[in-house]
């Protein structure tokens, strides 16, 4: 019996449409700019709310293992 397959994760950021590094800098960026504007403005719950997204997508884009992406990037 095989296995069932993996299913995806809600904030996995590990993919190939991030393998390009410009990509993983505006994808963490524009949130932050973002929530900059926000406390700009005093809006401080958007402006956490925005941070808090930049900083997770910050963290989870600097974990991830590129070369284990690309790699099966290539295998696919």
């Amino acid at each position: 019996m095989q296995a069932p397959p993996e299913r995806p994760k809600l904030f996995d950021l590990a993919v190939p449409f991030f393998l390009p590094f410009w990509r993983r800098v505006l994808a963490v960026a524009v949130p932050i700019l973002w929530a900059l504007l926000e406390f700009a403005t005093d809006e401080a719950f958007w402006g956490l709310i925005f941070l808090g997204l930049g900083g997770t997508a910050a963290w989870k884009l600097w974990i991830a293992d590129w070369d284990a992406v690309a790699a099966s990037m290539k295998d696919d």
